[in-house]
């Protein structure tokens, strides 16, 4: 059986290529659903596209994490906090900085 949501995040992708926001959702709906490596691919779209997107490098940070690949997981997640405090959200930075403390 198709999901819905996952149905409407590929048409999304699929009509709106350079949008960043499509690979994101789509992204996010994988990370849910604990599919990794999907999520990873999605997602590095997403920041490929917009590379300030903070909650993207968050949601790729958290996949490759799930995924086990710690290191990148720690690359993308310090990479996220700096956007967040240039982009001054202090409380992005904490959030960030909380998921870093966890993967040591």
């Amino acid at each position: 059986m198709s999901d819905p949501r996952e149905q409407m995040f590929l048409q999304m992708v699929q009509e709106y290529p350079d949008s960043p926001m499509g690979h994101f959702s789509l992204g996010k709906h994988y990370l849910e659903q604990r599919r990794y490596a999907e999520a990873a691919r999605a997602l590095e779209a997403a920041v490929r596209l917009d590379a300030t997107y903070a909650a993207a490098m968050v949601s790729l940070g958290d996949a490759y994490a799930g995924a086990g690949e710690t290191q990148k997981a720690r690359e993308v997640l310090g990479r996220a906090r700096d956007t967040a405090l240039a982009q001054n959200h202090a409380s992005l930075a904490e959030e960030i900085e909380a998921r870093l403390e966890e993967l040591e």
